[in-house]
């Protein structure tokens, strides 16, 4: 039970399904979302002193028990099941979920022990909450990069194979000349419409 990853035929290390632990870093990053905008808004921190708790929780399970028991790999897992695995290292992911147990340990004596408001709140619960949504949206997991940068033996397997830089790139994935150009035009036009009579106003002088 005490394991950290599962073992696959095929793979010589011990391995997570990316696509169950993108679903969990997804809902964990749901609640967690609306929990700091419900305390940002309306300065009701009863949510996020839940949320923070069960955070924690599910963290720990994580690490020093065994993932899959993780309430939100369970709920993860059977949300994605009917989906073809895609595999990765394990021993990444302990490196980036240690990361988040301790930003969810210091929001939790902030939050929950002290009931301490401030920047620092602010800024813990924006990086957790920056790192678990391009883990679930992207499948960019940043204590994963930092895991290989850090370690003499590098992850083999990891999402979308992005470790194996001889790979190149397919066609699907570069970018035409008219996307970047309506690209450009939409954040032009975006600027124009956030700071316009700024911009006009410092043209005029």
């Amino acid at each position: 039970m005490l394991v950290f990853g599962e073992r696959v035929e095929g793979y010589d290390v011990l391995v997570f399904n990316e696509r169950e632990v993108r679903a969990a870093a997804g809902i964990v990053f749901l609640f967690a979302f609306m929990a700091f905008m419900n305390g940002f808004l309306t300065g009701n921190n009863e949510p996020t002193k839940l949320m923070v708790s069960v955070f924690l929780f599910d963290f720990f399970i994580r690490i020093f028990v065994n993932p899959k028991y993780a309430p939100s790999m369970i709920i993860g897992r059977w949300m994605v099941n009917n989906q073809k695995p895609e595999y990765t290292d394990a021993a990444p992911k302990r490196w980036a979920w240690s990361f988040g147990f301790i930003l969810a340990a210091i929001m939790f004596y902030l939050v929950v022990l002290n009931e301490i408001r401030g920047p620092i709140n602010i800024l813990t619960c924006g990086l957790c909450l920056g790192l678990l949504f391009f883990e679930a949206v992207f499948g960019i997991c940043a204590g994963c990069k930092i895991y290989n940068l850090v370690h003499e033996q590098k992850a083999k397997h990891c999402p979308g194979e992005a470790c194996d830089l001889t790979r190149g790139r397919a066609p699907i994935q570069g970018l035409n000349i008219a996307q970047k150009v309506i690209f450009s035009l939409s954040i032009l036009a975006l600027v124009y419409l956030a700071f316009g009579d700024i911009i006009v106003f410092l043209i005029k002088g």
